[in-house]
């Protein structure tokens, strides 16, 4: 105790230490697979004791970062692809998600003081509800030296401008893992710029999607969640200009706002169509719901094929839980006809997107 505290008190007079060597495949990365299976195993059988023996384990013999990626994040995205597939419940998926984000906030609170100079702000875009990646980046951040406000998930632009005033941040941190929360988080890069600090960010669906990065007026932390770091420092010590993003069409502007003017009596007319009980109308409600936010997404950054991951993604989840695609076909069809209905030939880059898709089902 004694030691710590006079290294807390000298933190300030000494040079910023170099981080230590990261866990490299040969010297224990096998070891920190055989962790990682024994705590998807555990969280599979909803053994928490085991679970966090696991990840005590990985954090003895691994860097912080090391154990994140390497461990949470990768077995996180294990359970998601058994979730897809339909071989994990969706209560083992939130077991594991619960487990890990207990034990981050737990980190994060304990991380020492800033040695480096400088303060993050790390806040999901308004709708974003996943911010577990976030999360995992503000916890490597903070141990690697660096001051970090969290805000998590879903954070509302409404008296941010208060927040960026109190804090006065070098750097707006976030991240986005649907269409939706890419929309958004190109209006919270527009917010942050206009009050003079910029944001940088990534998240899941830039792997696949790569192409969004452009449509985002801040700077890409890449796809390595291991690598930001070294991008944070450099975007502190030597920011360069600020990417321009590529300009949003006449054409998708204004069919962007003749839908979300129309959003209303499309919704009512697909419902309407589909009361002959093809498909359950909480299904169809719920699919309403998430391919109209999808779709406006998309129309705001300005390229109608930003919809196909999302879409290609529920069909296979569809297929996977043994439903039948025909029900997916008379849906889009129903929607089709209710957009052809209530914007006419006029919303062609959309009515032709439906069409195409449902030849494809």
């Amino acid at each position: 105790i004694e030691l710590w505290r006079r290294q807390e008190q000298s933190a300030a007079s000494q040079p910023e230490p170099e981080p230590g060597p990261l866990l490299t495949p040969g010297d224990g990365a096998g070891m920190l697979d055989q962790l990682r299976s024994h705590w998807l195993s555990a969280c599979l059988a909803f053994d928490e004791p085991a679970a966090e023996l696991a990840l005590a384990q990985a954090m003895a013999i691994a860097a912080p970062e090391v154990v994140c990626t390497e461990l949470l994040q990768k077995g996180l995205a294990e359970l998601g692809e058994g979730w897809y597939a339909g071989k994990v419940s969706v209560q083992q998926e939130h077991f594991a998600s619960a487990l890990a984000t207990r034990r981050l906030h737990a980190l994060l609170a304990a991380a020492p003081k800033p040695t480096r100079p400088g303060r993050l702000l790390a806040a999901c875009p308004p709708g974003e509800a996943h911010d577990m990646a976030l999360l995992m980046l503000a916890f490597i951040l903070r141990w690697r030296g660096w001051e970090v406000v969290y805000l998590g998930a879903n954070v509302p632009l409404a008296r941010l401008d208060v927040t960026l005033k109190s804090t006065t941040p070098n750097l707006v941190l976030s991240v986005a893992q649907t269409l939706p929360g890419v929309a958004a988080l190109s209006d919270m890069a527009k917010y942050t710029n206009a009050h003079h600090v910029s944001l940088a960010f990534g998240g899941g669906i830039f792997n696949h999607i790569p192409d969004l990065a452009e449509r985002i007026p801040g700077y890409f932390l890449g796809l390595e969640l291991g690598a930001v770091p070294q991008v944070v420092e450099q975007l502190l010590a030597h920011p360069p200009v600020l990417p321009t993003p590529v300009p949003l069409s006449p054409a998708y502007a204004d069919l962007w706002v003749r839908f979300k003017e129309k959003e209303a009596l499309i919704v009512t007319t697909v419902q309407s169509a589909l009361q002959d009980g093809t498909i359950n109308l909480r299904h169809v409600e719920e699919a309403n719901h998430n391919l109209t936010r999808a779709i406006e997404a998309a129309l705001s950054l300005g390229d109608i094929r930003f919809l196909d991951h999302s879409i290609g993604w529920l069909n296979g989840l569809l297929e996977n839980y043994g439903l039948s695609p025909t029900l997916a076909v008379a849906y889009y069809a129903a929607y089709r006809q209710a957009v052809q209905q209530h914007l006419g030939s006029d919303a062609g880059l959309l009515l032709e997107w439906l069409a195409q898709f449902e030849l494809t089902v």
